[in-house]
């Protein structure tokens, strides 16, 4: 992969889940390749762990991507959060 011009930054979020905290902590690698890791925390500890490849993706396009898949994994989160609630 060639060097990056500008790298993206990741993104991070919390919210209170009941007593607990819940963070969504998405991360931009480019060794070996460029990917990123969505890792989804509960009271500090490690629930899951999403990756996506984006070694086909133009450099223009990695944040917006990035932002776009950290969006879409909390949106998840919540209507999964929300069907156990009803």
């Amino acid at each position: 992969m060639l060097d990056l011009a500008n790298e993206p930054m990741g993104r991070l979020d919390a919210f209170d889940v009941g007593p607990k905290k819940l963070t969504v902590q998405t991360e931009f690698f480019a060794r070996p390749h460029w990917r990123i890791e969505s890792k989804v925390y509960l009271a500090g500890a490690l629930k899951k762990v999403y990756t996506e490849d984006l070694s086909q993706t133009p450099e223009s396009e990695l944040q917006r991507t990035i932002d776009q898949f950290h969006r879409t994994k909390i949106d998840e989160i919540v209507a999964g959060l929300r069907k156990l609630q009803q």
